[in-house]
């Protein structure tokens, strides 16, 4: 499997990477929903349940995550104004509010460690993209790393900690750290999904060998080192981890689980073809691992 590394030796100790500016997320808005479904596990078999729409609406609606309890879900809703704004949806009630409204554009809502705060990738009014925080009411909002840009994907691996996709050619994978403000560059030409590993101190990403071979790798925390660990089916890249550590990943209409340590390859969980459901993009698993949520084509 190494045979497929790229030589690229880590910049321990600089500071946070300039890069140049992207084109503003708003560039493309594609049509998409945001489906629930309650996930199981019986004696190593994932079940999952069928698929409600939480949006159901004309327009993009995207990049859901659980709040710490799995008692809601943020999202991303490009309204018609052109601006992107955090809204959370109510489990329990199925209710929805706007979370943020402000003059710029804010995306990819992920509840930081400590579930205090949500962080999110916002389009400036000059159009750089840099990772914020929000209280979860979607007030003081604060800057976290002033010249890290321009981010396009992010997850935490701890609350000091994050992995940062930053846009380029090709795309790089920096791990960030709020003391000392500092990045390290561990990688390049990396997909766009980054998450975090349950139970340890890594995360897993998308790693681009060639056009016809796309790997997920892990990079710890720690030592930075990164190892392959599953071969991604052909077509895929976004994945997410239930919290008993089972990697699921999407292909077109089916969804897909590989249990690290316990089995060989891939096997198909769920296929939603039948639903209506095309072009699974971003999934992300509840934080008690009964439900799953993730966003389709309209």
């Amino acid at each position: 499997m190494k045979a497929h590394w790229k030589s690229f030796t880590p910049l321990l100790g600089i500071a946070i990477s300039f890069l140049p500016a992207a084109l503003p997320i708003q560039a493309q808005i594609p049509g998409t929903d945001i489906y629930l479904v309650s996930l199981s596990r019986t004696r190593g078999t994932i079940t999952v349940g069928q698929p409600g729409n939480i949006t159901n609406r004309p327009g993009y609606d995207n990049q859901p995550s659980f709040l710490p309890h799995g008692q809601a879900i943020l999202y991303t809703v490009i309204k018609e104004d052109g601006r992107a704004d955090i809204f959370r949806y109510d489990i329990q009630s199925g209710r929805t509010h706007q979370v943020t409204n402000t003059t710029e554009s804010e995306y990819s809502p992920v509840v930081m460690p400590g579930g205090r705060t949500f962080s999110v990738v916002r389009v400036e009014m000059d159009s750089v993209q840099r990772l914020w925080q929000f209280n979860l009411n979607g007030s003081n909002p604060k800057l976290l790393f002033k010249d890290l840009k321009p981010v396009g994907y992010y997850a935490w691996g701890n609350a000091n900690t994050v992995g940062v996709f930053i846009l380029g050619n090709p795309p790089e994978l920096h791990i960030a750290t709020i003391v000392p403000g500092k990045a390290v560059r561990v990688w390049k030409d990396i997909g766009r999904s980054i998450q975090s590993i349950p139970r340890t101190n890594a995360l897993s990403f998308i790693d681009r060998v060639s056009e016809s071979e796309v790997w997920i790798n892990q990079v710890d925390l720690n030592t930075r080192v990164v190892t392959p660990l599953i071969r991604a089916p052909y077509g895929s890249e976004f994945h997410a981890w239930t919290p008993d550590g089972t990697l699921l990943i999407a292909q077109g209409s089916r969804l897909l689980a590989w249990k690290p340590g316990s089995e060989g390859s891939w096997r198909e969980v769920a296929d939603f073809r039948t639903a209506g459901i095309q072009g699974i993009t971003r999934i992300a698993a509840s934080p008690l691992g009964n439900r799953l949520v993730f966003v389709a084509s309209e």
